[in-house]
């Protein structure tokens, strides 16, 4: 991959549960600060106590000042933030530095940013216990507090240390763009000509934050601190790592998932130049070359025997079968609201649909890579490092050593959408597998770059789960929504993972009903059950929105079915029914107002156009987007227009939630049109060819209102993916008079 990657993304994955149900559990109680940490209740006497010298990391050249784990300040009058979360194009580092350059009074250009090192004990996320991660849209949420605390810590101890210089009172001292000042006899001091003194003031016990009325930077435009390295390709992503006496190594996996090798014949491999040695590993057979071209064509040139007598051999169609069966009967209860049988057996009238959603990669620009180097005291990992904590464990374990000795470096990642939160580590446990077999077989024990191609990333990858909804709402005699019965039936990505235990309850996968089981819709009745087979094999992981990526559509298309059966507009029809959620009351009135909904769309001749409307809350993020539509007689769809609102709280980097909001989009529109899909156990798509993501001519004219707020963040990375889709859909109802219910569009029911 070109160092001119630009990547837009987002942070995701360890999904919506991690967001949404963790955080709960572990924010019970209140929080403490230690340090420049705010620790969950409970998690603070786990760890051991933080003391003299152990607040910084030592990563920023010229370091005179190390208030806390997240400021240092040089002489030189650099202010580095240090970013415990993966920047993988969704903005993090530059938020994470706006919360500290804010508190601070830093002048924005001095401030630079650096990735934490692998240290749960200083860089956990506060919403997942004792655990150092990103994902689930936490970045910004379970850093707030912290990094302003952070950021204040710093900023009092320079004015102690100006007020100690000048022997004059600390209120009486200003800080303002990196400038420390004492207005009375008009002297001043930089912070870096401060830091050495500042480093032997003591840590403020009390700190006092900012009022919000006082913010200038969190709010307002603030350039993103890595798009000039990522435009000049300075910027280091895993593909920019190039060590010593490194080989690049490009695995063959098996077609089938739970194949495993039987034999192979490596003679033509090692005749290709470059080719240095070829190993079979537990994934499947690795050649290793001096370069990534060379590596493929020796990989190509393999000859493999695969014994499948073990492995998954069904396709698309028969696990959609499957599932369909399973939806007859009653499955594993999610949520009970009143009684749904009482409901529909006094219903004047009863609307029924079902929804089926395919396999998706997640297809990041950058797939899969890392690079590893075993030394004589432990070993050194460079990559996209989305999940610290887990992955040195499971790494350590693999290579025999304390989970200490493997040191992650975290560079920049292009793109994730959960696929490098690999709740089972693979394509580094891979590589580690291939470091340890070449151990003492090559010489010098060289670095190994392990480097997949996109065709491995699609192949032998993880899938959001294929899933099929059924969904029943009955209405009475006056015309009211008295009853909503929601079946689901889809793979659990938590059964059997390190996250089970805490996310899975009473059976049911709190990942694959969000969405469903938190409905906020005011129904009297309700039911959301679930079935969860155990007997498909393929491999399933969060894929950004998680569970909302389907469970909005379902619930959003079918509401826009009741508001017809019943004959209200969908707009009014929400609003009553969201009278206890004001948040999600008031992104839909702003994006409906925004979008002109009373008004009708203007024809075009010989066109079919359409408006619709879906609103939906993931990450504790309200979002509502409304769509506009035009269908040509071929059945083609053009989406013209989207017009969004959003509530994610304190806005601190506008700009960036507008860019999330319009990735999020683009990213959801994308799976109108593809799929993963299995034929006899194989996946067939292998590259952009056959799964298409949206190109930039077909991405409609999107307007993004932000809703002021000054409650603290909560996400943005993924919650503006799940209400594309079902608006789209309901405006090509609106548009057509059909309901397309399953994805992806089949554009043929449209045609004329």
């Amino acid at each position: 991959m070109s160092k001119k990657l630009n990547a837009s993304s987002t942070e995701t994955p360890a999904g919506g549960a991690l967001e949404n149900v963790s955080r709960r559990r572990f924010l019970q109680g209140g929080t403490a600060l230690t340090l420049g940490f705010i620790l969950p209740a409970g998690a603070a006497e786990k760890l051991p106590a933080a003391g003299p010298g152990k607040a910084g990391i030592g990563l920023a050249t010229n370091v005179t000042f190390e208030p806390n784990a997240f400021l240092h300040i040089g002489a030189d009058n650099s202010v580095t933030v240090i970013a415990k979360h993966l920047e993988m194009g969704q903005g993090s580092y530059t938020g994470l530095a706006t919360i500290v350059a804010e508190e601070l009074d830093a002048d924005w250009a001095q401030v630079r940013i650096e990735g934490a090192p692998a240290d749960a004990k200083r860089y956990n996320n506060l919403f997942w216990g004792p655990t150092q991660g990103t994902g689930g849209s936490t970045a910004m949420a379970n850093s707030w507090e912290q990094l302003r605390q952070a950021g204040a810590a710093g900023r009092a101890m320079l004015v102690n240390a100006a007020a100690r210089r000048w022997q004059v009172g600390a209120g009486e001292i200003t800080v303002s763009d990196g400038v420390v000042s004492h207005p009375a006899s008009q002297r001043q001091a930089s912070f870096g000509e401060l830091a050495a003194e500042a480093a032997h003031e003591a840590v403020p016990s009390d700190i006092k934050l900012k009022d919000p009325k006082d913010f200038k930077l969190i709010g307002k435009r603030a350039n993103r601190k890595d798009s000039a390295a990522k435009t000049n390709g300075t910027a280091q992503f895993t593909q920019d790592i190039h060590l010593p006496g490194m080989l690049v190594a490009v695995v063959a996996h098996p077609p089938l998932f739970g194949a495993r090798v039987k034999s192979f014949d490596d003679r033509k491999a090692r005749k290709i130049k470059g080719v240095v040695d070829v190993v079979q590993i537990p994934q499947g057979v690795a050649v290793l070359a001096k370069d990534t071209w060379s590596a493929k064509k020796g990989r190509d040139a393999l000859n493999v025997v695969w014994d499948d007598s073990t492995a998954f051999k069904l396709g698309s169609d028969e696990i959609l079968a499957r599932y369909k069966a399973l939806a007859k009967a009653p499955g594993k209860l999610a949520r009970q609201v009143g009684n749904t049988d009482t409901a529909f057996a006094g219903a004047a009238k009863v609307i029924q649909a079902s929804y089926d959603f395919p396999y998706l990669a997640h297809a990041a620009m950058e797939p899969m890579n890392c690079v590893i180097k075993l030394n004589p005291d432990g070993a050194e990992v460079w990559n996209g490092e989305q999940f610290h904590t887990i992955d040195q464990a499971v790494l350590a374990k693999v290579l025999e050593l304390k989970p200490e000795q493997v040191k992650l470096n975290m560079l920049y990642a292009g793109g994730s959408f959960g696929r490098r939160a690999s709740k089972d580590v693979d394509y580094l446990v891979e590589a580690a597998h291939i470091v340890k077999k070449t151990h003492g077989r090559l010489p010098g024990n060289p670095a190994i770059k392990l480097v997949w191609m996109r065709e491995d990333d699609m192949r032998a990858g993880y899938y959001r789960p294929l899933f099929h909804h059924n969904l029943q709402a009955s209405i009475d005699a006056q015309g009211r929504l008295t009853g909503w019965q929601h079946r689901l039936v889809g793979q659990s990505i938590l059964i059997g993972s390190p996250f089970e235990a805490f996310l899975v309850k009473d059976g049911v996968d709190g990942v694959s009903v969000e969405g469903a089981a938190n409905l906020p819709y005011a129904i009297p009745n309700l039911t959301v059950d679930l079935h969860t087979p155990t007997d498909i094999a393929v491999p399933v992981l969060w894929w950004r929105s998680v569970g909302s990526s389907h469970t909005a559509f379902s619930t959003e298309t079918f509401l826009d079915e009741v508001a017809q059966a019943i004959g209200k507009d969908p707009v009014a029809l929400r609003l009553e029914l969201l009278d206890k959620h004001p948040r999600h009351a008031a992104v839909l009135r702003l994006a409906s107002e925004k979008a002109g909904w009373a008004t009708p769309l203007p024809a075009k001749p010989g066109e079919r156009r359409g408006r619709g409307v879906a609103v939906h809350e993931s990450f504790n993020s309200c979002v509502a987007h409304v769509a506009e539509v035009t269908i040509h007689k071929n059945g083609a769809i053009k989406v013209d227009r989207i017009v969004s609102a959003v509530d994610c709280g304190t806005p601190i980097n506008p700009d960036n939630i507008r860019s999330q909001i319009e990735g999020g989009i683009g990213f959801g529109l994308s799976a109108m049109n593809f799929a993963i899909t299995l034929k006899d156990g194989k996946v067939e798509q292998g590259n952009f060819d056959s799964f298409a993501p949206l190109r930039m001519g077909d991405m409609p004219q999107v307007e993004v209102h932000i809703v002021p707020s000054q409650a603290a963040p909560t996400g943005i990375g993924e919650p503006g993916v799940p209400p594309v889709l079902p608006a789209v859909a309901n405006a090509i109802a609106a548009a057509t008079g059909k309901r397309l219910r399953n994805l992806p569009f089949n554009t043929q029911e449209l045609a004329v």
